[in-house]
């Protein structure tokens, strides 16, 4: 089980106080932002996920949520805006102008905080990604607010305030922070944390095109060229249907293997546990945890891992988990669905065996047929 740090009823009935404290022009900030995150032409599914999220938070504060759509002229920004309102926004802040047609700090910064100025939102939630870590950073050094990073949960308190979940002490614990004196509570939420929401068609009445006051020359950096990682060999973890990953109960890096063997049987990626990586087993865009990469897949099967707190918020959203390890009493088992008291070692290969002769017929049907 985790430990959860959760302040007791009287700090927040202090807390309640606080809020009551606030300047006027606090009082003003209403509305739940969501930052959507486009490079190279595509929205990053972070973004989807953080509006499910943000609705949520919208409807327990009475409050509107909106998507904020910052890029270049065209189509691309303005697809964003809309798929936006299919995800749940309420209404859609849209700047378009071809100085924001590649991401630099500098200019997303300056539009960001303006709209915040202008529109005041309680909440403003980023995706935890490169481009998200950065501009949130940014923005809440410039607004002189707090920011949450790495979150692996988002919810208001009894008072109405943002309560954002995030491991802390090396992952050994799980700590709510709260951002009482400033506006806007601001987070990051890594990607594949939150559920997907369903889009559903609803009007685009509700955009309203902000104007920016911005020209080239006013933006000191530059981007001179840019290297796409369309064909990066890296892992493509968080988004993967199956995973099968391993951890120090293997034993040795050759057995290892077995992990690979298995996932390639099932079309799956692979992945492992933190140890691993610091031991140089495996290379770190492998790593599921905290530390790592969150994923949600449809299948996951857990060899020779622990389960400790820095893996399970990694881990634990997956429909499905099966979990392999000698020890009875490992922390793995009280967040899996399917738990296996065996050595992964011997079981490991039974399981590849068994799937490559199950698939293999069933291939051999259909192609029969």
């Amino acid at each position: 089980m985790s430990n959860v740090i959760k302040a007791p009823t009287s700090a927040a009935g202090r807390r309640a106080a606080t809020r009551k404290e606030l300047p006027e022009r606090l009082k003003a900030y209403k509305q739940v932002w969501v930052f959507v995150e486009q490079e190279r032409g595509q929205v990053h599914p972070v973004s989807w996920e953080l509006m499910g999220a943000g609705r949520k938070l919208a409807d327990k504060l009475k409050a509107d949520l909106a998507a904020v759509v910052i890029g270049p002229e065209g189509d691309v920004t303005s697809n964003a805006a809309l798929d936006s309102l299919c995800y749940g926004a309420d209404l859609t802040y849209l700047v378009a102008n071809n100085v924001l047609s590649g991401y630099r700090n500098e200019s997303y910064t300056k539009v960001l905080t303006e709209l915040v100025n202008i529109y005041k939102p309680e909440i403003l939630l980023f995706g935890a990604t490169t481009l998200g870590r950065d501009l949130a950073g940014s923005v809440a050094t410039t607004l002189l607010t707090g920011l949450t990073a790495e979150c692996t949960d988002l919810d208001v308190d009894a008072d109405g305030s943002l309560a954002t979940t995030r491991p802390t002490f090396g992952g050994s614990l799980l700590c709510a922070i709260y951002n009482l004196k400033c506006r806007p509570q601001m987070a990051t939420v890594r990607p594949r944390v939150m559920p997907m929401p369903e889009p559903v068609a609803r009007s685009a009445a509700r955009i309203i095109i902000h104007p920016l006051d911005l020209v080239e020359d006013d933006i000191v950096t530059k981007v001179m060229s840019s290297i796409p990682d369309h064909h990066s060999e890296k892992s493509n973890l968080s988004y993967a249907d199956v995973v099968v990953a391993g951890g120090l109960g293997l034993g040795s890096p050759e057995n290892f293997d077995f992990v690979r063997q298995l996932a390639a049987v099932l079309g799956a990626e692979y992945g492992c546990s933190r140890p691993l990586v610091h031991k140089g087993w495996v290379s770190s865009d492998r790593q599921i945890g905290q530390a790592g990469k969150t994923i949600r897949p449809k299948l996951y099967i857990a060899a020779g891992i622990s389960g400790a707190i820095q893996h399970r918020v990694g881990a634990e959203g997956a429909d499905l988990i099966v979990a392999i390890n000698t020890d009875r009493n490992a922390p793995i088992f009280d967040f899996a669905h399917i738990g296996i008291v065996a050595d992964a070692i011997w079981l490991l290969p039974e399981l590849t065996a068994a799937f490559r002769a199950r698939l293999s017929s069933h291939l051999r049907t259909r192609i029969a047929n």
